[in-house]
């Protein structure tokens, strides 16, 4: 019998940022961690990927990883 891990939805919600932050970067062609460094500066991964997790996540990775590249231009990261 297959044993399955029940994430909580901190960690699925984590996951989630990780995933937008390296869609950003290779969309940028930028190292993750430079880019994690612009988002967390200008607080687009605490103010608004993480919380507002339920809206994004329905929404193709395609649009969010647009969104979020113009959000970051816009608050100068």
């Amino acid at each position: 019998m297959e044993k399955y891990i029940e994430l909580s939805n901190e960690e699925i919600r984590l996951g989630f940022v990780s995933t937008c932050i390296e869609s950003v970067a290779a969309a940028l062609k930028r190292p993750y961690h430079e880019v994690f460094l612009r988002m967390k500066k200008t607080g687009m991964i605490r103010d608004y990927i993480y919380h507002c997790y339920d809206a994004l996540h329905s929404d193709s990775l395609e649009n969010v990883t647009a969104e979020l590249i113009g959000l970051l231009k816009k608050r100068g990261g």
